[in-house]
């Protein structure tokens, strides 16, 4: 039973990481013949061990992450912790304790990976350690990616960030090769949404937000109902000390001007996911109620007509499991 291996961060698991699966996927051989592909990933990111100062916020957690390469095709997704020993293992003890552990008959990097202490193996180290082990190494060249303004990028997690730092959700979402989420727990706020006509749902999360902004998503619920919502991140400059939060308004059909709970749903500790879609507008302080809420309202409608444009665009997520949506 061949096992092929792929080592990484995979945070985010974007077009790079489903081509290192795929590959792998294709020197182990179907599953039903018994070809294992498993793919090592580094969680928390080493940095945190290293140098947590600048370490880079998570993109997706373990879980989320590992049923993402799970949908790709890996047979089995293990946690590394990037523990001061572990990341202290010279190249040639790392690559000894992969082989004790796994006895891989291949392994899967791309050609900018490293490892070992200091980050001082590379792929043609890995490549002769590989023929003393017994294993084959292969190294694939990154995958580039085409955003909206026609600049050609390499997938990465470092550009995804990027670009969710200049509210580029679009262009993020072509790196992924689906929507970037916000999953978290919808928990009390201040309620003026509601009092206006507007409600909407505060979500508390851990997860990487783009920049400050007005944006249209589809809500996922924890039964699997999704909704266009239009998504405030941020500060809202109209209201006098309002605290910075992440909220949602779910454009629900037949909703009244009447505040209610979504149906079959508490008013609040139930786990949501925003896949973000599109970018709709900067934030901005208005001088009244009144033309604050005109513009929640074209908000609304633009919100929905960006959601419903961006439906077929991304496969169908395969990557959801139940644990992932519990609050």
């Amino acid at each position: 039973m061949p096992t092929v291996l792929t080592i990484g961060n995979f945070d985010g698991v974007h077009l790079g990481h489903a081509a290192l699966v795929r590959r792998a996927r294709e020197l182990a051989g179907p599953a039903a013949a018994g070809g294992r592909v498993v793919v090592l990933s580094f969680d928390p990111h080493p940095l945190t061990a290293i140098r947590p100062e600048i370490a880079p916020k998570r993109l997706t957690p373990f879980e989320r992450r590992a049923g993402l390469l799970r949908a790709l095709g890996a047979d089995e997704v293990v946690r590394l912790e990037p523990t001061p020993d572990f990341l202290a293992l010279e190249p040639e003890r790392f690559v000894e304790r992969l082989a004790a552990e796994h006895a891989p008959a291949a392994l899967v990097e791309g050609d900018d990976f490293r490892f070992g202490r200091g980050r001082s193996g590379d792929v043609e180290t890995l490549r002769a350690l590989g023929r003393r082990h017994g294993f084959e190494v292969a190294v694939l060249p990154p995958v580039q990616v085409a955003l909206t303004d026609q600049t050609i990028v390499r997938a990465s997690s470092t550009m995804v960030r990027w670009l969710l730092a200049h509210a580029r959700v679009r262009d993020a979402a072509l790196v992924l090769g689906r929507p970037h989420e916000i999953a978290g727990t919808v928990v009390p706020g201040d309620r003026r949404g509601r009092t206006i006509g507007f409600p909407t749902a505060n979500v508390a999360t851990d997860d990487t937000l783009p920049a400050n902004g007005v944006y249209a998503a589809r809500a996922v619920l924890p039964d699997g109902r999704t909704f266009p919502a239009a998504v405030n991140v941020g500060a809202r400059p109209t209201f006098e000390n309002a605290r910075p939060q992440t909220e949602a308004h779910l454009i629900l059909p037949g909703a009244g001007p009447e505040w209610r709970p979504v149906d079959g749903l508490p008013e609040y500790g139930w786990a949501i996911r925003l896949r973000l879609i599109a970018f709709v507008r900067d934030q901005a302080r208005f001088a009244s109620l009144d033309g604050l809420v005109a513009q929640i309202r074209r908000d609304t409608q633009r919100a929905r007509a960006l959601v419903e444009e961006a439906d077929g665009l991304f496969a169908p997520d395969r990557g959801e499991s139940p644990e992932v949506l519990k609050p």
